[in-house]
């Protein structure tokens, strides 16, 4: 870093994406992006806004927003589009955190949530999962900080019923929870239809995985219109034009072409219960995913030799450096094309070790 750097984000540890390696071609299972193109309509529509960029864009996202309402049944008024769900994230850590409502989330969860935190200058505590990955409910009922929970939670892929969420809003009243729905398309309960019943609830969701719009960045917030109007005062004191023209109308389209949406998710799913009774006939460990991604590890093979050995061969999976899960890789699910170079480059491997 410069000498220029500020003292306050000197001590900072910035999230590390998954790779996007540019100097050949990799079997991409890494970073949990659609193995789908965009909707059709996504397309067109992005392509037409295009004519229209000399413009700003539309600052209420009003299309997309009167869209999404019909949606899911909500007001346009409980709806914030944002630059991905990472943007709204950070919004929610910016609007109701501070000394007084610290931070709490698990140990092993989605790794933008402790830097946002230090990055706003954020207490945190991190709760541990239990032995087996899941959430321990009671560790969020009555803690009176502002919860962030991801479900299905990243890099598990385990879910928490609907149920277990509304719990842990009701038993706290007087601080905002935050389920971080990214990947809720592919099995799990969203938690938007508690909305209307709670005015402590903000659901964050995006359309990266489901709608594959990764590149386009786009996500969304969904809350009480009192909420939204504190997440609305943070955008335009930081970036009132954060969605562009064309991502909004993409999401249009992808929104409008739902049947294109759902077939992918189902195909995903199919994929991923393929993936992992395969990589469980080969002697692997995994979670109860309800993401677009399996969590797994062999006890015969060290997770990170693994993936290195894969990226060797040109498959590229994720793998963390934290004690707790370093022997395991999250791996996307891709099409079944692609999954099956996985597997058997996975058996080679196997087999050249034993």
């Amino acid at each position: 870093m410069s000498r220029f750097f500020s003292d306050k984000y000197r001590a900072l540890t910035p999230y590390t994406p998954g790779e996007q390696p540019k100097d050949r071609q990799f079997v991409k299972l890494n970073t949990n992006e659609s193995p789908y193109k965009p909707s059709p309509l996504a397309r067109e529509y992005a392509a037409k806004a295009a004519e229209d960029l000399q413009l700003y864009c539309d600052i209420g996202c009003t299309a997309l927003t009167a869209k999404l309402a019909g949606l899911y049944g909500v007001g346009r008024e409980n709806i914030l589009f944002t630059n991905g769900s990472d943007e709204a994230l950070n919004f929610c850590f910016m609007a109701f955190c501070d000394s007084d409502h610290p931070a709490v989330f698990p140990d092993i969860t989605y790794g933008f949530y402790p830097v946002f935190a230090a990055l706003n200058g954020i207490p945190f505590e991190e709760i541990p999962l239990n032995a087996d990955f899941s959430v321990n409910i009671g560790d969020y009922c009555g803690v009176h900080k502002t919860v962030f929970l991801a479900n299905p939670n990243a890099p598990t892929g385990i879910a928490l019923p609907l149920s277990d969420v509304e719990r842990i809003v009701k038993s706290n009243p007087d601080s905002i929870v935050v389920a971080d729905e990214a990947y809720v398309d592919f099995g799990a309960e969203s938690a938007v239809s508690l909305i209307g019943k709670y005015d402590n609830l903000i659901v964050t969701q995006t359309f990266s995985k489901s709608r594959s719009l990764a590149g386009g960045r786009l996500g969304m917030a969904i809350g009480d219109a009192s909420l939204i109007r504190d997440l609305n005062t943070v955008k335009f004191s930081t970036n009132p034009y954060n969605v562009n023209t064309l991502t909004q109308a993409a999401g249009l389209g992808a929104l409008e072409d739902d049947g294109y949406f759902r077939h992918n998710c189902a195909e995903i799913i199919a994929n991923r219960a393929y993936l992992t009774a395969e990589l469980n006939k080969l002697g692997f460990i995994t979670t109860d995913s309800s993401a677009n991604f399996v969590f797994a590890k062999h006890p015969g093979f060290d997770g990170e030799q693994l993936y290195v050995q894969l990226k060797e061969r040109g498959v590229l999976i994720r793998h963390f450096t934290l004690d707790r899960i370093r022997d395991f890789n999250r791996i996307t699910v891709g099409t079944r094309e692609q999954l099956e170079i996985l597997l058997n480059n996975i058996k080679e491997i196997l087999e050249v070790s034993s």
